[in-house]
């Protein structure tokens, strides 16, 4: 084990962070943009609109990330990390249908323009692909993470739409949501490099558990946004998890700590979706510190993360994974 991190840690923000592999991204960006490219005309017209369509792209900088703090000297964390974005963004496609969204990093939904067939074809080619790109790094080791991987996000999204209008969803069972259909892909973002490192057991297991921790604390904060920033900020319609139905951490902190009328009032808003009942919502959220509870858990979510990484050896790399623990947490978008 590595001397605390603390001791060591060179701060980082998250524009440093994107220029420590300023080079590599661009070379992800030229990937993905020749990759996407297909003889049918609809692929590429819908395929060049959410390329453009802005995003953090977290999760490849992740690869990136992790992959130079194992010394990786090759080529593949270029690709992979292409593919992890090509499977996050199939991902979404099938999310925006599958919720009716119309709206989406502050633009019209692919499903929005095009409608909800080929939004949904293009993300079977989006997947397709990303398998194909994976035989070409000739890895069993690769392949047998992201199929599990994608299997796994998969039975989250299944998960997900069965607790949708359910009132009596638990933090138990929101919190294995977020861990199969974001924390997931996540944890495969960091153990890539790990494994294109060809680090030891402890070290791929502590990226893996960096990036498990990371995305969990990602998506607690997502969801405290959907009730605690304006639309403007975090590109999507204030209470649209309510409107869909979903009962995340903010609401089902707010029924378990509300008076009864506030929790009826949520419970009925739950399982009837819409927003008619928002500003109540907003009211209840607001008495009883739901989005602070929320911010508290992303917050433990976030340390634990930095925890996983004092397996890894002192590098800029590894401060600038530190520092995107500490954004996944104090982002306002």
């Amino acid at each position: 084990m590595q001397e605390p991190l603390e001791k060591q840690k060179e701060t980082f923000d998250i524009d440093d962070i994107r220029a420590l592999v300023r080079t590599d991204s661009k070379a992800v960006d030229q990937l993905i943009v020749t990759r996407l490219s297909s003889d049918v005309a609809l692929i590429n017209e819908l395929g060049r609109y959410i390329v453009n369509s802005g995003g953090k792209r977290l999760r490849p900088l992740l690869v990136l990330l992790a992959a130079r703090a194992c010394n990786y000297p090759g080529p593949h964390h270029i690709e992979l990390a292409a593919v992890i974005e090509f499977i996050h963004t199939a991902t979404l496609l099938h999310d925006d249908v599958v919720d009716a969204s119309d709206l989406r990093r502050g633009k019209q939904t692919a499903n929005a323009i095009w409608g909800n067939e080929a939004a949904v074809l293009v993300g079977d080619f989006l997947y397709s692909r990303s398998f194909e790109m994976m035989v070409g790094v000739n890895s069993m080791r690769v392949m047998e993470i992201l199929s599990t991987t994608t299997n796994t996000i998969a039975e989250g999204e299944v998960l997900q739409l069965l607790n949708c209008h359910d009132a009596d969803t638990t933090e138990k069972r929101y919190r294995q949501v977020i861990e199969f259909k974001t924390a997931k892909l996540f944890e495969a973002s960091a153990r890539l490099g790990a494994v294109l490192g060809k680090q030891p057991e402890e070290v791929e297991n502590a990226l893996a558990l960096y990036g498990l921790h990371l995305g969990t604390a990602f998506q607690l904060i997502d969801d405290a946004l959907d009730y605690g920033a304006s639309g403007g900020d975090i590109g999507k319609n204030i209470g649209d998890d309510l409107a869909e139905g979903k009962p995340t951490l903010p609401l089902i902190h707010a029924m378990r700590h509300g008076t009864e009328e506030q929790a009826q009032m949520i419970r009925r808003s739950i399982e009837q979706g819409g927003l008619d009942q928002v500003e109540r919502v907003l009211g209840a959220i607001e008495s009883t510190n739901a989005i602070a509870y929320t911010s508290r858990a992303a917050q433990r979510e976030a340390d634990l993360a930095i925890e996983a990484l004092t397996e890894l050896p002192s590098s800029r790399y590894r401060d600038a994974l530190y520092g995107l623990a500490e954004f996944s947490v104090n982002r306002s978008y």
